[in-house]
């Protein structure tokens, strides 16, 4: 399977010095076919370098720098098949991202998502004044549509600086635009230092355009006006693929199953039975293990928001 050029772009080799870390752009209507183009680009594209995660007999990584554009990030197809933790991974995995399900284990990794951005600096800097940003963001937001100001942040230097395992998500924008009939839309933007495209970039997209849609729905009723769902942006320092992957042949096997298939048969609709059912399945583990939510509020909000999806599709 080749890159779609119309939309990938990438630097002109000509201006780079050999290996230096390219900068590509890659741009698309859903996540499904983003993601792929993702990580075709980094596949195509990306130089060779070292990373603090390698053993001796890996290959070094391919990586590059990337700005990515999902043009409607709840369009349908929206589940990639490739996830390595599974469907019921995916909605566990973004109940984690959007309200702290599983809080207790940031101790042991010393940070979480939604811990660093509902109570930065993070619930392991004891000493530190702790601040809600989501809480925040949406106020902003809620009070003028289009402040510029309206931002949070993960990274806590003292902490970061040093640490085996920091934060990857570094940053959040958003603004509200006017469009479509003045329609009212949350542009979302989210920055990154590093992430791996073969295994996280999916859950990590999936995962964040809920919280989008979370925020959209908060800010709707702060402001008394219905807010949507807009375009989805990242912007990732190092977008990269493992060379434990390639020495594997898990990248291989990955894009001779891209050749294989259509890319009706790589994904699924969020209404597709099997997704319908496995969603139910995770929704019990997250309803039985709320009690580890660091925020049971945003839970409810996650569920009750993909509960009304599956009920309108039965409507």
């Amino acid at each position: 399977m080749s890159l779609n050029k119309e939309q990938v772009f990438s630097t002109p080799k000509e201006i780079l010095r050999p290996n230096e870390i390219p900068s590509v752009m890659v741009v698309g209507n859903s996540l499904p076919e983003v993601w792929e183009n993702e990580f075709l680009a980094v596949e195509e594209f990306g130089c060779r370098a070292p990373t603090q995660y390698d053993s001796e007999e890996d290959p070094h990584a391919k990586m590059v720098s990337m700005a990515i554009v999902v043009g409607n990030p709840f369009a349908e197809p929206r589940i990639h098949k490739f996830l390595p933790e599974g469907i019921d991974g995916l909605w566990l995995y973004t109940a984690e991202v959007v309200a702290g399900l599983h809080s207790d284990r940031v101790e042991g990794w010393n940070y979480s998502y939604f811990d660093r951005m509902a109570n930065w600096p993070g619930k392991t800097e004891k000493e530190a004044v702790h601040f809600d940003q989501i809480d925040k963001m949406v106020e902003n937001l809620a009070n003028v549509f289009y402040t510029r100001r309206a931002q949070m942040i993960t990274w806590y230097p003292p902490s970061d600086s040093s640490s085996p395992e920091p934060p990857c998500f570094q940053r959040a924008w958003g603004q509200i635009v006017s469009s479509d009939d003045d329609k009212l839309f949350l542009e979302f933007n989210t920055h990154w230092r590093s992430r791996d495209v073969f295994k996280a970039a999916f859950m990590n997209m999936f995962a964040f355009t809920w919280l989008q849609k979370m925020m959209a729905e908060m800010i709707s009723e702060k402001a008394g006006v219905e807010v949507g769902v807009g375009r989805y942006a990242e912007f990732v320092d190092n977008m990269h693929i493992y060379g434990s992957y390639e020495r594997r042949k898990e990248v291989e096997g990955f894009i001779k199953s891209l050749e294989k298939k259509d890319f009706s048969q790589r994904v699924y609709r969020t209404d597709d039975p099997i997704i319908k059912d496995l969603y139910y399945e995770a929704r019990e583990k997250m309803l039985k293990e709320s009690g580890t939510a660091q925020s049971p509020e945003m839970l409810k909000r996650f569920i009750d928001l993909v509960d009304k999806f599956y009920k309108d599709k039965n409507s």
